[in-house]
């Protein structure tokens, strides 16, 4: 179990998942530059959260919902849970009858990625939701890609889970220890918002500087030694 003053941002497991430095400058050094698709995310959650709850037949919608989970260290804030009534192996709600089902629904301004960053927050966010309610596993949840008007369902099986607990054991560990790892180059840091802050060319440009200065130091020695 982890303390409250331990517990660690869930968005920060997305940010790990898609690369670890940025995660660490992030969350270490407190970096951040906001571009044009962070500025269009960033609305986009604004407005889900600035939504009131509302009941649709059998499923309440409830946004901006505080999550929190001691036994894996993690806080956040839901875009939106949606609860499904069910006929049993639910929960209870608080001025409602019958029993319900939590369903949690991530909002991203963009497109499915090539990864599972996005899954990995999206299932924290259920995990948080099975400790806080004392519900049985919530089987699903879903992801609404702004971009492309879609809402795209996913399981919470075994793999996804294990991947999301391993992925937060693995941010603690990383940010403990304060380091933030060197910059390493590739396609994705090009619509990365800190690209700037990060530099990832300047690893490959110093690796390139300092074989160019080892070539003139051999250069100048065999030089030397000619001329004995």
């Amino acid at each position: 179990m982890f303390a409250e003053s331990d517990l660690r941002p869930i968005s920060a497991l997305q940010h790990l998942a898609f690369c670890e430095r940025q995660c660490c400058l992030i969350h270490i050094e407190q970096a951040w530059s906001e571009n044009r698709l962070t500025a269009e995310g960033r609305i986009l959650h604004n407005h889900v959260h600035e939504q009131e709850s509302e009941s649709r037949g059998d499923v309440l919608i409830v946004r901006g919902l505080k999550l929190r989970s001691l036994e894996h260290g993690l806080s956040g804030i839901a875009d939106v849970v949606e609860f499904h009534r069910v006929e049993s192996h639910g929960i209870s709600l608080s001025g409602k009858s019958g029993q319900w089902k939590p369903f949690p629904v991530e909002y991203k301004r963009g497109k499915p990625k090539s990864n599972q960053c996005d899954e990995i927050q999206l299932c924290a966010q259920a995990l948080c939701l099975e400790e806080m309610l004392g519900c049985s596993v919530i089987r699903a949840g879903a992801m609404y890609y702004g971009s492309q008007h879609r809402r795209v369902d996913v399981a919470f099986d075994e793999s996804l889970r294990k991947l999301t607990k391993d992925t937060s054991m693995r941010l603690h560990s990383l940010l403990a220890t304060s380091i933030t790892p060197k910059a390493i180059y590739c396609k994705k840091c090009d619509n990365c918002s800190l690209f700037e802050i990060c530099m990832p060319g300047a690893s490959k440009m110093q690796g390139s500087v300092n074989a160019y200065i080892d070539e003139g130091i051999r250069d100048e020695e065999m030089d030397s030694e000619m001329s004995v």
